[in-house]
């Protein structure tokens, strides 16, 4: 697997570099925004781990510059800033995930297996059911997202997430179990992701007044019920 690796800190690129290859993936570098879309051009990746701040092209740009493409590339996205809007930013620009630094080295690791996992089965395994919870519909066959007559546009994390949440209605799902379904791992993570993930599915889905239909269960995990627990 080749990870393409943008980050303008030499230090972080080269560190990242050396644990990457220590866990047996190929990878390239890139100094900023414009290197790193050169860089996919002439030699794709299979995925990209994109700092945020950057000098001549922003990792946000980046970003919307490849989605305007089509271009689906598995893209986690490195931010030194904690703030939930600079998160959500991130997620509106077509990341798949975000990570704040610092971070540990096995929560990105974990992070990255898990994009490329999703990758791999949106590309191979046969398509299930479409899912249906009150107005809410998921085709994972076309990837398609709505509620009601209206279009939802999700990241590949998000979609994996609503997924989960779908094919369990009803069912308290704890905070570990969603982690080891959708993340690959169970371990305390940076900056509250499934928080993130949680209140930006909510943004979405109830982005036209519409009824929430994803609850917290304090202390557990959520669930995906018409009304409050």
């Amino acid at each position: 697997m080749r990870i393409l690796v943008v980050d303008d800190d030499r230090a972080v690129r080269e560190s990242l570099r050396r644990s990457l290859q220590f866990n047996g993936y190929q990878v390239d570098l890139a100094g900023d925004g414009q290197q790193a879309l050169e860089s996919v051009l002439s030699q794709r990746p299979d995925a990209m781990v994109l700092d945020v701040m950057m000098p001549r092209l922003d990792g946000l740009e980046v970003c919307r510059r490849l989605r305007s493409t089509g271009d689906d590339l598995p893209i986690l996205v490195l931010t030194a800033r904690d703030a939930v809007s600079d998160r959500v930013s991130g997620l509106d620009a077509g990341a798949d995930d975000y990570l704040p630094k610092p971070f540990a080295l096995e929560e990105l690791l974990a992070r990255l297996r898990a994009l490329l996992r999703r990758a791999a089965s949106d590309a191979e395994e046969p398509a299930g059911a479409v899912l249906r919870f009150a107005d809410l519909e998921l085709d994972p066959s076309t990837r398609d997202v709505r509620r009601g007559e209206r279009p939802i546009s999700l990241t590949r994390t998000e979609f994996a997430l609503l997924e989960l949440f779908l094919a369990h209605p009803k069912q308290v799902l704890t905070r570990g179990r969603i982690l080891e379904d959708v993340w690959g791992y169970d371990f305390p993570t940076s900056g509250n992701a499934l928080e993130v993930y949680v209140g930006y599915l909510r943004r979405k889905t109830e982005a036209e007044g519409e009824p929430r239909l994803l609850h917290t269960v304090r202390g557990v995990g959520y669930v995906l019920r018409e009304t409050p627990p």
